[in-house]
């Protein structure tokens, strides 16, 4: 491996790492909302608020290595275990930077269902933009997408509705725990239903305005 090789990977591997930082912030302003979170963090959300035996991230971190199991059960001899222990290593990262976020904006407050909407968007974007910064950096998945691609290659489904059944999947469940757990949809509600439909349609905006940025079209 030479220099100019090492030094792409350095880059994309930082890229990558400032898409998660991004991302992280935009999970933490829907959690801030408090009109629930994008469908994958919305278990460990959901069950944050029950049980404080694990931190959001802690729980986040949980499903990532439930993630990362499934994952080597369905692949077996075909699992590819150094991009597993790189996952490992960037789902917890991914948990604790998501712990941070949620710290640096515990001051402010939102006090009105105006706020709560207008923070929800935010975290959408912010979550949209970490996720195509992440796409930039090409060099890794986190284990859900990693996931719903292993199921996609075994069962031979379409990643796309891979990823849709998974994301019904989580929302009904985090849905379930507060319904049973706390009488009430608190840590899954519009917001969750919204980051579905609204996060993948930015990252598709952001990916035509790049190419129509770095094409020259646009002047």
């Amino acid at each position: 491996m030479d220099h100019k090789h090492i030094s792409d990977l350095i880059r994309r591997y930082a890229l990558f790492l400032v898409g998660l930082f991004i991302a992280s912030m935009g999970v933490a302003f829907s959690a801030k909302a408090g009109l629930g979170t994008s469908p994958v963090a919305s278990v460990p959300y959901s069950v944050s608020l029950v049980s404080s035996f694990l931190s959001f991230g802690g729980w986040l971190n949980l499903l990532s290595v439930i993630q990362i199991v499934i994952q080597v059960i369905i692949l077996k001899g075909k699992c590819n275990y150094l991009e597993i222990a790189i996952q490992t290593a960037l789902a917890f990262a991914y948990g604790y930077l998501t712990d941070f976020s949620c710290w640096l904006i515990r001051n402010i407050s939102v006090s009105s269902y105006l706020m709560q909407f207008i923070f929800m968007l935010i975290g959408c974007i912010i979550l949209a933009f970490g996720i195509w910064i992440q796409f930039k950096g090409g060099v890794a998945m986190l284990p859900g997408e990693a996931m719903n691609r292993a199921v996609s290659k075994v069962t031979g489904r379409k990643y796309e509705n891979v990823k849709i059944f998974f994301d019904v999947f989580y929302i009904a469940v985090a849905a379930l725990i507060c319904l049973v757990f706390l009488g009430e949809l608190k840590g899954v509600r519009e917001g969750s239903i919204i980051a579905a439909l609204a996060v993948g349609s930015m990252i598709k905006l952001l990916n035509r305005c790049f190419n129509k940025l770095t094409s020259g079209t646009v002047s």
